[in-house]
């Protein structure tokens, strides 16, 4: 994905602090040899090893923490039903803190560590130089959560992504648009890698929907004190909707400049932005006619609830964000492998490029030919009573 918070982000914080003991060993736990599971596994046999290089240090650690999590349970069921080819799964957690070049480190040091498959992925300024190294190491990627469309660009084959692209967000923005009854776009990014490409899709998806126009695209500046200047533009546009593509601090400070300007309109953030600190400061003026576009969030989804029961007695504390992809992309990945009946490489990337069907947190997994998620699942959330509640999603409006 790339450096943010998510919603709960403040509370995921509270929980894993709560639970030190669980969560301060966990990594630990990932990188040590899993104990022998059920009979059907050979305890002579190596483990069958998938890597993950996730921020577990800098500001996005309680992130990668919480993607550690739902991996390590999907590995823990896995080993509970004998494992796959009759071998347990072990998770190797690599730190690649949200950083290119300690993420180029990492991936060079996880594909010495016999690693079948890559199921890491947050950042993905982080994500991105990796690529090759994988590619060249013949290790498919299943990648949990980052996104950007610079993940696309080499071409590869090998690589799958679990949640939506910016093009996907892009196009589930607009119809939320649609949902609300706002029709005139104004699109705010901070110049940055992830925000641009963000707001260039929902750009494209404005103009191809016929039914939003677009009435201007404006830049703030990451951490400026004030955007008033560009509230201002934006009122001037004649916009009755505005997409704020780029992190939550900055897109607090724009909603309170915006209110403060005079504009009424509704108030849409991306989902970098679409977290619980985005109200903070906040009055009740300037949070009505605000929401935001995610990825899946447990507490709103039905669907998981007997998978966040599962979670909670495993772990000791409810999942956040980022647990489900993560407990998606291990799943995934020890399914092909099954499927494949071997670690051949290029067998096991076959078999994730085929699959069908399989019984995911996020649904049945079908990819494109550049291994973007056919169905992938965005959320829409808006404030009411101070907080950010469910609205629809994609796959239940």
């Amino acid at each position: 994905m790339r450096v943010r918070t998510k919603l709960g982000l403040a509370i995921l914080a509270a929980t894993v602090l709560a639970t030190g003991a669980l969560a301060g060993c966990e990594h630990e736990r990932a990188q040590r040899p899993a104990k022998a599971g059920p009979a059907t596994q050979d305890p002579e046999a190596a483990p069958i090893r998938l890597g993950a290089l996730l921020p577990m240090s800098g500001a996005n650690a309680v992130i990668g923490q919480a993607m550690v999590d739902g991996a390590q349970l999907a590995v823990r069921e896995a080993n509970a039903a004998g494992g796959v080819l009759g071998r347990r799964v072990e998770l190797v957690v690599e730190d690649d803190a949200c950083d290119p070049g300690t993420a180029v480190a990492a991936a060079n040091k996880i594909v010495t560590e016999g690693i079948t498959v890559s199921v890491g992925g947050y950042c993905s300024s982080a994500t991105v130089p990796t690529l090759k190294i994988f590619h060249d190491a013949g290790i498919p990627m299943v990648i949990p959560l980052s996104n950007s469309a610079d993940l696309l660009k080499p071409g590869y084959n090998s690589i799958f992504l679990i949640c939506g692209t910016v093009a996907a967000e892009g196009q589930f923005a607009v119809t939320a648009m649609n949902h609300l009854g706002s029709h005139h776009l104004a699109v705010v990014h901070d110049s940055t890698s992830y925000p641009f490409s963000l707001a260039q899709a929902t750009v494209n998806a404005a103009h191809a929907s016929g039914t939003v126009q677009l009435a201007g695209e404006f830049e703030v500046s990451q951490g400026a004190p004030s955007d008033m200047r560009t509230a201002q533009q934006v009122r001037a546009s004649g916009a009755d909707v505005v997409y704020y593509t780029g992190y939550y601090a900055d897109a607090n400070q724009l909603i309170k400049d915006l209110r403060a300007s005079g504009f009424t309109g509704q108030i849409m953030v991306g989902d970098a932005s679409a977290d619980g600190p985005l109200l903070e400061g906040l009055t009740a003026d300037q949070a009505k006619g605000v929401s935001g576009t995610t990825f899946m969030v447990p507490e709103f989804m039905p669907s998981l609830a007997d998978w966040s029961t599962r979670f909670l007695k495993a772990v000791g504390h409810a999942p956040g964000p980022a647990t489900p992809e993560a407990y998606d992309a291990v799943k995934l990945a020890v399914d092909a492998i099954r499927r494949a009946g071997s670690l051949d490489h290029e067998a096991i990337r076959r078999a994730i490029a085929g699959t069908t069907k399989l019984d995911l947190l996020s649904g049945d997994p079908r990819f494109n030919p550049d291994g973007t998620r056919v169905n992938p699942t965005f959320l829409l959330l808006a404030v009411k009573d101070g907080k950010l509640t469910y609205v629809f999603s994609n796959d239940a409006p």
